[in-house]
Order: structure tokens, then sequence, then C-alpha cells
């Protein structure tokens, strides 16, 4: 889900309720405290044309999106993120997902892989929550409880506006340094949204958590659809 679209499900589509329920069990109790929008797809040192160009690609990912790189034939490894910039400069790796274009900034990535791919299909937003120990979080006035979930809320806006506000002039500054910013073909990207779909639900099978939020977003999407695809303007209008 795109940011707003999270945040939608998260307080008005049952995600709190879920987010409490689950990280309840652990002792601790969440609040959305932030989020930023997409990743890029990644940095690599050669095109990405068609899906022949996947096929045994040497890069680091991570998460779900590693899962499904890995079965579309990339060999897929993790490196942490002090070691990606060696390795992508001696050729260990052929290409690299990290973060937004301004985290990678700072990384370096422009002076090793010239082509940085769009878009950030496996994490279109990354969410951030405050865990308050749930003994400590029960203990509280209700008074208290509302400021940080106010706190907290504003921290979601103000995070998601920065974030959104910095990136294009980053991606200006990679193609005035030489890097070139791609998009990815969108027969790839079909291709890996029909990997994703079985990722997911092999995941699904697994963890009866990971089903039901799974289960919880989709229902809501479903319904959003009817909104999204109708009250905004094409992106390319």
């Amino acid at each position: 889900m795109e940011p707003w679209e999270f945040t939608a499900w998260w307080y008005e589509g049952g995600g709190r309720e879920l987010g409490e329920e689950l990280l309840r069990e652990e002792g601790v109790h969440p609040l959305l405290c932030g989020i930023t929008g997409p990743e890029t797809a990644g940095w690599f040192r050669h095109k990405v044309e068609d899906l022949a160009d996947l096929q045994s690609l040497k890069i680091r990912f991570a998460g779900l999106g590693g899962k499904v790189m890995q079965q579309a034939g990339a060999s897929v490894t993790m490196l942490p993120g002090g070691e990606i910039f060696q390795a992508l400069e001696k050729g260990a790796i052929d290409a690299t997902e990290y973060a937004s274009p301004v985290v990678d900034e700072m990384l370096g990535f422009s002076r090793i892989a010239p082509y940085n791919y769009y878009p950030g299909w496996h994490q279109p937003a990354t969410a951030f929550h405050l865990v308050v120990n749930l003994q400590l979080w029960e203990s509280l006035d209700k008074p208290t409880q509302s400021l940080l979930e106010t706190v907290c809320t504003a921290g979601v806006t103000r995070n998601l506006a920065r974030s959104e506000g910095l990136q294009g002039k980053v991606i200006k500054g990679f193609i005035e340094q030489g890097a070139s910013a791609e998009m990815l073909a969108p027969e790839i990207l079909r291709e890996l949204q029909r990997i994703t779909a079985a990722v997911l639900q092999e995941e699904a099978a697994k963890d009866p958590w990971f089903a039901r939020i799974l289960a919880s977003q989709e229902a809501f999407r479903a319904d959003y659809a009817y909104w999204k695809t109708r009250a905004y303007l094409p992106r390319d209008f």
C-alpha cells in the first residue's frame, strides 16, 4: 500500500486494532509515529531491459522483496548498509536496493552504479512505530495517552511531508552526476507482481498472523479501489 493508503488502513480500516493485538503478545503497545514514501527499485551496474536481465543477477535485497527477486531468478544476498558500497565497487554484487533517494545519496551509490531504477515496487511505504511497554502504557492516564497519540500522528504527517519534499531534488542531482533514473518495463513489473502474490500466499500459509493481516489489508484495498481509481487524475496527466 502507498503511504496514505497504509495510514487509512491503520487508522480507519482496522490496522491499528490488529497491530495492538499482535504486539500485545510481546508486551508492548504500538503507536504509528512516522511513514515515508517508496524506496527505489535499486541501483544497478548494468541496464535491466527485460526479465532475462534478472537471471543470475547478484543483488543485495531484503525482506519479502528479496524472496520475490530470488524466485525471479536473481542471486540474492543480504549485506549491512556499511558493506554495500564496497561490494558494488569490487563487483561482488551487480546491484542493490537499499532506501529512498535521499538515503541512497549519503551512501554514494550513484558514483559506482549508474542505473537507478524505479518504481519501488517492493516497498511503496515504510511505516515506523513507537512501541511502549504495555504495562507502562496501561498505567498512563487517558490525557497522557492522548498526548502521545497526537504527537505521533503529527510525526506521521511531518515525516511523510519531509520524505516527499526531498526526493525530487536528490534524483535531479543523480542525473546531473551522470547517473540515470530508469523505469522498470511493465512486463518486468507484472512478472514481479505475479511472483509477489505467490510469495505472500506462501508466507500466509506459514504464519496465521501474517495471513490475518494480509487478509485485512487486501479487503481494505478492494474497497479503497473504488475511490483510488476514480478520484485522482492519472499520474501522467
